[in-house]
């Protein structure tokens, strides 16, 4: 699970929530993880995945840090935008 820091918002539009969904969709294939489902709500979402052999930690580095930097520059802002870990 992801949640916005301070229970905030982690998609502004359509547009970031189909950036996750992207990112996701790419990293998948290439770490090995199997997605049985993703829900997303507006401040948060989980995730049901089975690791492939680069494990769940990387594949979330990758996604998150991703997506975070891209959030900022688009928002002309800087900082967390989740909470915690994941």
């Amino acid at each position: 699970m992801i949640r916005g820091i301070e229970r905030r918002n982690i998609f502004g539009d359509a547009r970031e929530r189909n950036d996750l969904i992207v990112r996701l969709s790419t990293l998948l294939p290439q770490t090995r993880t199997a997605r049985y489902t993703w829900p997303f709500m507006s401040n948060h979402a989980h995730f049901l995945l089975r690791s492939g052999p680069s494990g769940v930690p990387n594949l979330m580095r990758r996604l998150l840090t991703g997506y975070v930097v891209t959030f900022n520059k688009r928002h002309k802002r800087n900082g967390k935008v989740f909470q915690n870990r994941y």
